[in-house]
């Protein structure tokens, strides 16, 4: 099991999950975060911390948003626009930095008007 980062997040990527994960598993995309299912060690601290509480334990997460389990793991185990290898575990997000992309589930939400 694993924490998912869903719905609420998209287009306000606040990074204060960021800044308290202890193991630098919380990848930026373009408009929203995703945690790496292989690297959450489920020590809970991004949860208490983002300020939409887009943040949910897998077996906690609500009915409506249960595609946001396959689709974090999806950001890390398929190629994302424009890349021509999936991310896999790059080991770490502040080494790779912002990403810049988003899972086409995540780009295809409507914007914000």
């Amino acid at each position: 099991m694993t924490y998912v980062i869903a719905e609420p997040c998209i287009d306000v990527v606040d990074r204060a999950c960021v800044e308290e994960c202890p193991v630098d598993c919380i990848y930026e995309g373009d408009r929203a975060l995703y945690i790496h299912p292989d690297e959450c060690v489920d020590c809970g601290a991004c949860e208490p911390v983002c300020p939409v509480e887009a943040i949910f334990y897998e077996d906690d997460l609500p009915a409506q948003w249960s595609v946001f389990t396959d689709d974090n793991a999806r950001f890390f185990t398929e190629p994302l626009p424009g890349a021509a290898t999936a991310l896999d575990s790059p080991g770490g997000a502040a080494k790779l930095g912002r990403v810049g992309v988003d899972t086409p589930l995540v780009a295809g939400h409507p914007r914000p008007a």
